[in-house]
């Protein structure tokens, strides 16, 4: 082996502290990875404590350093190691990305390191496996992940002792047949690449306990998987599978099976019986399409013009040739070429959820905002591409996430598919647009749908593939669709609501068809028994067959009103025309009323209330209403602003349920807001959403002489449309709106700190910026609104085009007092531009670009509700246009 090349550059003015391993060493580990300058360090003990570095068994490095390369070199005379970690990712750009390290390549003499059995090479740029790491013949983990590797070399069947091997998120197309002469493997992750096809030697891989394939382009999978006897997790969901072997049911130690997001029509019995089978995603149980439907081509919109719009602009302009625009909130447009024939100014707003917007069906839960295009109604010519982010939901499985629009009479769901796009992995919903209205995305229970014509068919759920609805010949005249989704049920959740431990329950299933008239001919319906009941063991008496009224939310037995057919594990019965059916086995009497209570609990969300006060500003307020699942997290990431009484109790909520705040006891708003109906903040409760405001609070009560013991008090408001009249009739009542109370305290003012508000409050002459017509903002806003800017008042000075000298000067005259700083970099900017119009827009355009979008919000929120009042005066003293005019034409008369 040759000597290292001089290393004297690389090591640098640190050489004389480097030369001390000992303070990097533990015991026999060197973690150099968490140094800003690892490498450098590395190579400097390297040359001047050779005798100890030679010892290190563990050496972790950043491939992201410029003397990785260098530093790479010398790892061969290092022949103890027995783990090894070479990875980047560790630095973040901008954005905050991972970014790859700059190694591609391994020396030759990298093979010496015959004790080495952890290599990790992933977030690097290799495109090939160096032939150096195949002889390795000791490695029992390698990771390969998040590299360029286009493939495999066919050496990687000489590591035979490799227990772990990853090669996630490259580019590979295909695998070497030697790949199965890794016997000793027992998890093999090759997801996320470009795999076509898998070699039949996989099936050699005998001791594979997890292997994942899954985001790759496979259509089938060899029969030879059926060999992988330890096997106990397949994953091989976001594939195009038009197929699956039958023996996969076979497997004895199998306990999961995710083939979601494929192109199943059909399923094995013997794999659809399987309790750890996943099939979200699929076409189960529909027809193949007669025509195939295009696929979108890329390169057609990489041609196209981008136009990325600020966060102030509302509108762009569309011509002929196309274009993509990129909003500031993350949703894009692909216009192609031809969608439009004449120029054409798309405007668009973004709007907070709101009831008159917000249109959900029983189980739907909210994700994003509501965007707003116009103009509405607006048709292309060629189809136009939204993508819009959205909020993950919490749990995937059983559920799909889609666009919703309206239509112009009625809210519809469109075709979607998710994708996640740019380096922050963000979320986005796609679909095709047929006109411009208002758009939203919700998930919602999976709808599987097919269209029934005159000769009758099938259709089977995606979601519990025992569910099936027959049609027989001649059931319809004219073709008609057809929606079904279902609704799982815990058992243990069940028999909890109904304080019955021998309470059991299928799926609930509901089923729409496009037409009102009924069927011709029966159509039968199968449902799967209620869990740990067979047709052996139940006792005819104890099941029942519910019928719902989806509008009513009522349910009635209809168990004598049908021929319930009950198999080993089905119940079958006929009926000719749709709705909810549920079947149940209980002791109980009246099932209906049970199961509508049960229905009820199902739909609820367990929620907590937080009220909580800024340390350095007890005046503001921050009251949140948060799933009982969420609510360690958000205090956790609060508690250092802020600080207050534990949560409430646990109170039920319902999607897109109203509730109310209010302060009580000495305790006041400060400012008037347009959230404030009767001196209450108004919310909306969205499962998914941040559900929280900022409020800062007043009282008449002096604090010079005593502390303020207040509260504030949540009570509900307007239910959901889709609540029936009898649940909100039970809510009646004196205090059946209540729903907690939390503790509030203003502290006592200290008399040093009276006279510093004094001084504050008067050292500043009333300000009126704006004008009447746009709105006003007064002393008292901007105040308030100083309280929120904190630690970034000087990048907002600075975007409000004061001088670096005039903000250097602030805070030398108010030194330690960072309220007194901000409050007067506001003060003189605003005396300076109190007679500019554009002045309030100004403010607002300074605090998007310090990125404080929460501020400029508010801003525009109380120059909104300035208007509103200046419109209602106007209206009120008979001065407005309309009321001019009626007068003139009365005086000419």
């Amino acid at each position: 082996m040759e000597e290292p090349l001089e290393l004297g550059g690389a090591q640098g003015e640190e050489g004389s502290e480097a030369y001390d391993v000992s303070s990097h060493l533990a015991d026999n580990r060197l973690n150099l990875d968490v140094y800003p300058d690892g490498c450098s360090k590395f190579l400097a003990l390297f040359e001047g404590g050779r005798e100890k570095l030679l010892q290190v068994e563990f050496l972790r490095l950043n491939c992201s350093e410029e003397h990785i390369d260098a530093a790479v070199q010398v790892l061969p005379f290092l022949t103890s190691l027995r783990s090894l970690v070479l990875r980047g990712g560790i630095t973040r750009d901008e954005a905050g990305a991972c970014q790859r390290g700059i190694l591609m390549s391994l020396p030759l003499d990298f093979r010496n390191l015959t004790y080495l059995t952890h290599l990790d090479l992933s977030f690097n740029n290799f495109l090939a496996l160096p032939d150096c790491v195949t002889e390795l013949v000791n490695l029992t983990m390698l990771s390969l992940c998040h590299n360029q590797l286009l493939g495999l070399p066919k050496g990687i069947g000489r590591l035979k002792k490799l227990t772990f091997l990853s090669v996630m998120a490259n580019q590979l197309q295909d695998l070497p047949c030697s790949i199965g002469r890794l016997a000793a493997l027992e998890t093999f992750d090759a997801s996320e690449n470009a795999l076509e096809s898998i070699p039949v030697e996989i099936g050699n891989l005998g001791s594979c306990m997890e292997l994942n394939l899954s985001g790759n382009q496979l259509t089938v999978i060899p029969d030879s998987i059926a060999n992988l006897l330890s096997l106990r997790e397949l994953h091989l969901h976001s594939n195009s599978l038009v197929a699956v072997p039958v023996c996969l049911a076979s497997l004895p130690n199998l306990s999961k099976l995710d083939l979601q997001n494929n192109c199943l029509r059909f399923i094995p019995p013997e794999i659809q019986k399987c309790s750890f089978v996943q099939l979200r995603g699929n076409p189960l149980g529909q027809p193949q399409d007669l025509k195939p439907q295009q696929q979108g081509d890329d390169s057609i919109f990489r041609e196209l013009q981008c136009l990325y719009l600020a966060q102030e602009e509302d509108c762009f302009t569309v011509t002929s040739k196309g274009c993509r625009v990129f909003l500031s909130c993350g949703t894009c447009f692909c216009f192609p070429q031809g969608a439009v024939s004449s120029l054409v100014v798309i405007q668009y707003r973004r709007l907070a959820p709101d009831p008159q917007w917000v249109k959900l069906q029983h189980h739907d839960v909210l994700l994003s905002e509501i965007l707003e295009l116009k103009p509405h109604g607006i048709k292309f010519l060629q189809e136009v591409q939204l993508l819009m982010p959205y909020i993950p939901p919490r749990v995937f499985r059983r559920r799909e996430v889609v666009v919703r629009t309206f239509s112009g009479q009625s809210w519809n769901d469109l075709s979607t598919k998710l994708e996640l796009k740019g380096k922050h992995k963000q979320h986005l919903a796609s679909c095709s647009v047929p006109h411009f209205s208002w758009f939203l995305v919700v998930s919602r229970l999976v709808e599987d749908q097919c269209n029934i014509p005159q000769e009758g068919g099938m259709l089977v759920s995606s979601v519990e593939p025992a569910i099936k609805v027959r049609f027989p010949p001649g059931v319809t005249e004219e073709t008609r669709s057809i929606k079904m989704q279902v609704l799982p049920v815990d058992t243990e959740k069940l028999q909890e609501i109904a304080h019955d431990l021998d309470t059991r329950a299928s799926p609930l299933l509901c089923l729409s068809q496009s037409s009102a008239t009924q069927f011709l001919r029966p159509v039968k319906i199968q449902l799967p028994l209620p869990y740990g009941i067979t047709g052996q063991s139940l006792e005819r008496s104890r099941l029942h067959l519910l019928h719902g009224d989806p509008l009513a939310e009522t349910w009635s037995d209809i168990t004598d009103q049908v021929l319930l057919e009950v198999s080993h594990i089905y119940a079958c019965f006929e009926v000719q025309h749709f709705s909810w059916y549920w079947l149940w086995y209980t002791t109980k009497k009246y099932v209906g009323g049970i199961a509508k209570k049960v229905y009820e609990r199902l739909r609820m969300y367990h929620v907590n209330f937080l009220a909580l006060q800024r340390k350095r500003d007890p005046e503001q307020v921050l009251l949140q209403c948060v799933p009982k699942h969420k609510v360690d997290s958000v205090l956790k990431r609060l508690l250092d602003r802020y600080q207050g009484p534990e949560p409430s109790d646990l109170v039920e909520m319902l999607e897109g349920e109203q509730f109310f705040a209010a302060f009580e006891q000495g305790l006041d708003i400060d400012t008037d807001r347009p959230d404030c109906v009767d001196g209450r903040i108004s919310f909306i409760f969205y499962s998914h959403m941040k559900n929280q405001k900022e409020i800062y609070v007043t009282t008449d009560v002096n604090r010079k002489e005593q502390a303020v013991k207040g509260q504030v008090s949540f009570y509900r408001g307007a239910m959901p449309e889709s609540i029936p009249e009898d649940v909100t009739r039970k809510r009646k009542g004196p205090d059946s709106h209540w729903l907690a109370t939390l503790p509030i305290k203003l502290p006592k003012l200290k008399s040093a700190v009276s006279e510093h508000q004094n001084r504050k409050c008067h050292s500043f002459p009333p300000l009126n910026l704006g004008n009447a017509e746009t709105g006003y903002l007064t002393e008292a806003n901007l105040l308030s609104i100083a309280r929120r800017i904190g630690v970034d008042w000087r990048s907002i000075g600075l975007n409000l085009g004061l001088t670096f000298q005039h903000i250097e000067k602030i805070s030398y005259n108010n030194k330690e007092d960072l309220d007194r700083q901000i409050q007067e970099m506001l003060f003189s900017w605003a005396t300076q531009n109190a007679d500019n119009q554009d002045c309030v827009q100004k403010l607002i355009t300074a605090m998007e670009e310090s990125g404080r979008q929460d501020i400029a919000d508010e801003i525009q929120t109380i120059i909104q509700l300035g208007k509103q009042k200046y419109n209602a005066s106007i209206r009120r003293l008979g001065l407005d246009r309309e009321s001019s005019n009626e007068d003139s034409a009365i005086a000419i008369e």
